[in-house]
């Protein structure tokens, strides 16, 4: 079958509102500084009241990630569910402009499209309080099998693996993605996911999945431990690649025996971290779309994460690029 999409991927369809607040708007509502956590309809309208002048902006972890591949000139779809609203329109609009194919049909009743609360401190850690809403509402009825089969990867988030209606979609996606001779790619999104989906994850890693995202500190849950060098041994036991991000350190990839250690790259300024795991991810993928090496798709998800933490929001502002044709050649 032909190929029309280098990346099809499932994930959260969510708008981000993100403001800026001293540390101390988190901890007089009991918010812990830097966690993600979900939210309820009702907190999320006290929450949003409470907050300053905020920008909306499109996100969702895996949208950032397809729309990262765009800027870098890759062919991504993807699927996901907004409600028919304000903010459903904001993200179909945002997402389709930046050169990401998007089908997947508006749910008409139901909960309203999901929204991310961000809130930033002036260290750039950012606190993500969720409501999830539509997003929660994908079937395996939103999937269009042709499309996946039509996709040289399947990119799944894990932060959709926990409502059950959405992970029947994904898992169907991936039998689907196998069926078809495609690769697999997977986040492992946050500690949370993990914590609460760690038989599935390492099930998936030990025969589904081809390629796997994850930051140091879920890394080390995936195998309950606190040494990330006892993870790394427990990783290359899989045919997999897998790739750990570990902030101001760098990424390490982990694949056919070997271990490739890239430094981070040194972003302009640090204003808010939100979505630099999601970008990573999608300059990674590009560059391995392209036929680049291991080490250099690790540096071309650091320049791309590096463009993204120097400003507000997770879409890239730079020319991706022209930044990492810079970097790489």
């Amino acid at each position: 079958m032909n190929q029309t999409y280098d990346v099809l991927a499932i994930g959260n369809a969510i708008v981000d509102v993100i403001v800026a607040a001293p540390p101390e708007f988190l901890s007089e509502r009991d918010i812990a500084k830097g966690s993600m956590r979900l939210i309820s309809a009702e907190e999320a309208e006290t929450l949003y009241a409470a907050m300053g002048p905020g920008r909306e902006i499109s996100g969702g972890s895996a949208a950032n990630t397809v729309v990262g591949m765009a800027m870098l000139g890759a062919r991504p779809a993807f699927v996901g569910r907004v409600a028919r609203d304000q903010l459903g329109e904001v993200f179909t609009h945002d997402i389709r402009a930046a050169g990401v194919d998007f089908t997947t049909a508006p749910s008409a009743g139901g909960n309203p499209t999901g929204r991310c609360l961000i809130v930033v401190t002036p260290d750039g850690d950012r606190t993500m309080n969720t409501y999830l809403g539509a997003c929660q509402e994908l079937t395996m009825a939103d999937l269009d099998a042709a499309m996946i089969a039509a996709s040289g990867m399947l990119y799944l988030e894990g932060y959709l693996w926990d409502p059950p209606a959405p992970r029947a979609a994904m898992e169907t996606a991936i039998a689907v993605a196998r069926s078809a001779g495609r690769k697999v790619a997977m986040t492992l999104s946050d500690v949370f996911c993990v914590e609460g989906h760690r038989a599935d994850f390492q099930r998936l890693l030990a025969g589904h999945v081809d390629l796997m995202f994850a930051n140091e500190n879920e890394a080390c849950a995936l195998y309950q431990t606190r040494d990330l060098t006892a993870a790394i041994a427990e990783l290359r036991q899989h045919s997999a690649i897998t790739v750990i991000t570990r902030s101001e350190k760098g990424a390490v990839v982990v694949a056919n025996g070997e271990t490739h250690v890239v430094a981070a790259e040194t972003p302009a300024r640090v204003l808010d971290t939100t979505g630099a795991g999601d970008l990573f991810a999608g300059g990674f993928m590009a560059a391995l779309v392209q036929g680049r090496s291991l080490p250099d798709c690790a540096t071309a998800g650091c320049v791309a994460a590096a463009e993204v933490i120097s400003h507000y929001g997770a879409r890239p502002e730079a020319d991706l690029q022209a930044l990492v044709k810079a970097r790489l050649g």
